[in-house]
This record gives C-alpha cells, structure tokens and sequence, in this order.
C-alpha cells in the first residue's frame, strides 16, 4: 500500500483527540436578509458588546492553544444573538486583525473549528528546545521536522527514540516538559498540532504522527527544511521532495494572502 494511501486509510479510521462531535444540529447559518433584519432590532451598542464578549472568549481560550467550535460560540457566548452570528464573527475577524495583530483560521470547515495564529511569527526553531522562553515549542519544532522529513507520517516509536537522543524521555518526568508523553499525545494533539492515529490491524496496538491542522497553518515547512540543511551541512534541494512541497506550500500562502488583499 503506498504511503498517501494508506495515511487516507489510517485517517479514515479516526483520529485521536483531535475528532469533534457533529457541530450543533439546531444551528443553522442566517442568510443575509435574516442577517440584516437582526441588525435592524439591536443598536450598535448591543452588536458591539456581543463582538467584544467573542473576542474575549477566544482570547482566553487561546491561552491554552485550544481550537475553538462555533457550536461553542454560539452556545456560550452569542446566545440570543445567533441570528447575526455571521455580522458579529466579521467584527470579530476584523477586531483581531487590526487591533491584535491576530489572524482568525477556520481549519476545520466540516465542524467549523477556529484558532488564532500571529500573523506576524511562525512557531520557533529547535534552538528553543534548551530556551527557558518556550521549551514547548522547540520540542514540538523537532516532532514536527521528523515528520515531515519522514513523508508526512512516522510511527510513535520513531519519535520516543528520537525524543531519547536529545535526552527527553517519554517514560521519565521532565524538568522543562512534565510528562512527555501525554504533553505529546495530549496536549499538543488537543491544540491541533499534531495527529495521533491509530493504526489499523495492529496487535499490540500501535500508533502513528501526522501534521495537525494547527501546525499545516503556522509552521514554515521551509524553515524546517532551512535547519535540516544547517544540521547536515546539506543543501536543502538535496531533499528534493520535501523542498518542493514546502516551497509549493509556501507559494500557495503567498497567493493566498495577496488575493485577500
């Protein structure tokens, strides 16, 4: 079975702690006309203080690096207000972007799942693993550079023995990490970082890492391939699939952000 194959297969059979329950079945998204009369029964004021309690919710949230499900928003934060849902997220956006220097993604479309990323930083370099700034993000720079360098997925024990020659240890108490393990297959996968799959047909049963949907949109793949070169002394065209997907990537991004403009 080829590797694109079976990383479909291996996705199909679900994916840990990343899968989202169906998003709120009593939602459903107003039309512009319905959009326009909401307004039209609310004063600025009102519309304006709703914007603000979903900046506010998001920020919190963010803290912690958790996405955020619009069947939450609208649950706990726009309430009554759903009928001008779609007005309210496009304060929101823009509120983001001009005052916070944030950018609202929505990564997940089939359940609407929203993170925020600085538009103006990517996730650090492995020099930030020995930083006392964020040990967190250096740690998740290298699983995420194994990956990649990989094809796109490895297997779990492909990573704890990787973790082990920089002297992290998934079995042991970290000083900077915790507990290695569940920061990895936990945290890091709750905040959409990376996927932890369960591999079909296996006895004992076993797991492999992707990309998460988070990672696909902040991480530079070409600033992985940058400090590949730099580890081995070895042009980055030397890979030359990886360096095409991650300037073909990095191209798309720019197109991307151009037309917006």
């Amino acid at each position: 079975m080829t590797q694109r194959k079976r990383l479909s297969t291996a996705r199909q059979q679900g994916t840990l702690g990343t899968q989202e329950e169906d998003d709120d079945p009593t939602f459903t998204q107003p039309s512009t006309s319905q959009v326009q009369k909401g307004l039209e029964k609310l004063t600025p004021a009102q519309v304006d203080q709703k914007t603000a309690e979903v900046v506010q919710y998001f920020l919190v949230k963010d803290q912690k690096k958790l996405p955020i499900r619009r069947a939450d928003i609208v649950k706990h934060v726009v309430k009554e207000y759903r009928n001008i849902y779609p007005e309210i997220m496009k304060r929101v956006t823009r509120t983001f972007d001009q005052v916070f220097g944030l950018k609202l993604v929505e990564i997940d479309t089939k359940n609407h799942v929203y993170i925020l990323i600085n538009k103006l930083e990517t996730v650090e370099g492995p020099s930030s693993i020995t930083s006392p700034t964020n040990p967190k993000m250096g740690l998740l720079f290298v699983i995420l550079s194994v990956i990649f360098m990989k094809g796109g997925v490895v297997r779990e024990t492909l990573i704890w023995n990787t973790l082990k020659k920089l002297r992290v240890d998934p079995g042991e108490k970290h000083e900077d990490f915790g507990d290695v393990k569940k920061l990895v297959t936990d945290e890091f996968v709750r905040q959409r970082y990376l996927e932890f799959v369960r591999i079909p047909h296996t006895e004992p049963v076993e797991h492999e890492f992707h990309w998460g949907q988070r990672a696909d949109v902040e991480v530079s793949k070409a600033k992985i391939l940058e400090f590949m070169g730099q580890l081995h002394e070895q042009d980055p065209q030397s890979w030359s699939q990886q360096y095409r997907e991650a300037h073909s990537t990095t191209d798309s991004s720019q197109a991307s952000t151009s037309s917006q403009r």
